[in-house]
């Protein structure tokens, strides 16, 4: 098995699009871990250190947009990339999450391919910040 390209904590309160999306990206070389809401996300996060960080914004107990906001307020946190990745395809939504300091937003449904590539090079940079 080759390189892993970086570690991905995926967090969806569908069950099915986690696992979607953790599957395709554990194809690419990615080593993938999932939360079910951003609560979860925030217990986890410092355990799993992640590179990237793919997140819904609708979920129970802490949304998506609270959870970023938090992600980036925390320096300990601060540095990982976190992709958006909601029905909300609205410009004022895809502005509020750029305001929050996401790295990238993808509306659902979304493009797996796009996904992969956009994590790909998410986690390029990560690394690369770190090196």
């Amino acid at each position: 098995m080759g390189e892993v390209l970086g570690r991905v904590l995926v967090v969806d309160d569908d069950e099915v699009i986690r696992q979607l999306i953790a599957v395709n990206l554990t194809l690419e070389g990615f080593q993938v871990e999932t939360a079910c809401d951003g609560q979860d996300c925030l217990d986890r996060v410092l355990d799993v250190m992640p590179d990237v960080i793919t997140l819904d914004v609708m979920m129970p107990r802490l949304d998506g947009w609270v959870t970023a906001a938090r992600l980036r307020n925390d320096e300990e946190t601060s540095h990982i990339k976190v992709v958006l990745i909601t029905a909300r395809a609205q410009e004022h939504d895809r502005q509020r999450g750029l305001g929050i300091g996401v790295d990238a937003y993808l509306t659902k449904p979304f493009d797996p391919a796009e996904l992969i590539q956009v994590v790909r090079d998410l986690a390029v940079s990560a690394r690369a910040g770190r090196a």
